[in-house]
């Protein structure tokens, strides 16, 4: 690393993802490798394009499980077995249906990180409660979940590229968190 990427390292912390011009997608799937983890992702809003970013990646069957797009309800369901009256209760779109999908499919896939991500990508199918562009993500990773709802501005496709793009990272700061393997 020049010293201007050093420079930019230190002023930045872990919100620079890269200072040598990697894409999320290699900075996450590097991070899986070193600590020997395999991730599986479970998709509503972003219909593949999570798992597809990190599959561009060469190589990513080293870390790349499976993914399901589980785009109605009754596929969250019989899928990855998110609780009817979770999404009763909380709707579709929510941190605690995201949070059930990332764990419905960790459990199945038997993979150390996994991903859930549930939102309304618009142009339509917004509320007042929930208006387009608002995205439920959560990741589990060994002994840790984390859940965030978004509201990202833009169309159809710049929400889903938001929407994974904060998935991806929220993985990021979570495995810089965890040691290498050895």
């Amino acid at each position: 690393m020049d010293a201007a990427a050093r420079e930019v390292a230190d002023v930045l912390g872990l919100d620079a993802y890269s200072v040598d011009g990697h894409p999320l997608e290699t900075v996450v799937g590097n991070l899986l490798v070193e600590r020997g983890f395999r991730i599986a992702i479970a998709e509503s809003c972003t219909g593949g394009l999570l798992a597809s970013r990190l599959t561009d990646v060469a190589g990513s069957s080293r870390y790349v499980d499976r993914a399901i797009v589980a785009y109605a309800n009754q596929a969250k369901i019989s899928l990855l077995g998110v609780p009817e009256s979770t999404i009763a209760a909380e709707g579709a779109v929510s941190q605690p249906v995201a949070l059930a999908m990332a764990e419905g499919i960790r459990s199945s896939a038997s993979v150390d990180v996994a991903v859930g991500v549930t939102g309304i990508a618009g142009p339509g199918g917004g509320s007042p409660e929930k208006p387009v562009g608002t995205v439920a993500v959560a990741v589990v990773v060994p002994g840790e979940k984390r859940s965030k709802t978004f509201r990202f501005v833009g169309d159809r496709e710049q929400v889903k590229f938001q929407a994974t793009q904060a998935a991806l990272d929220m993985v990021r700061r979570m495995l810089m968190s965890r040691s290498p393997s050895a």
